[in-house]
């Protein structure tokens, strides 16, 4: 059985390009939760889109205008959302930042 990983140190997971231009890279995960780092430039994009999972984020860094199910709000750096399951969503990045989101359960679309 393969012991599953619990802890993570910065600089351990290589960020990957994104569909829509911009860069992810999965900080941890379990068949239950998974926590995902996202990097946008400004301007940049994550397009409306939805999905089963259950979705927290937290905006580590940054200001980015989020829409969910047609109602958009700016969040800035510290602040957070949740989107429940299957509701449409995106961000468009106002400056260059950061996303930290998790899912549940976790995004076998972004393990391949």
């Amino acid at each position: 059985m393969t012991e599953q990983k619990i802890f993570a140190q910065p600089g351990e997971s290589a960020w990957m390009p994104t569909p829509d231009g911009n860069r992810r890279r999965v900080l941890l995960h379990t068949d239950e939760l998974m926590l995902v780092e996202f990097g946008f430039d400004k301007g940049g994009v994550g397009a409306l889109h939805s999905h089963p999972h259950v979705q927290g984020s937290y905006v580590a860094e940054g200001r980015f205008e989020v829409t969910i199910d047609g109602r958009t709000e700016t969040i800035e750096t510290g602040g957070s959302f949740i989107v429940p399951s299957n509701l449409v969503h995106g961000v468009k990045a106002l400056e260059a930042g950061r996303l930290v989101d998790s899912f549940t359960p976790h995004r076998t679309d972004f393990l391949a």
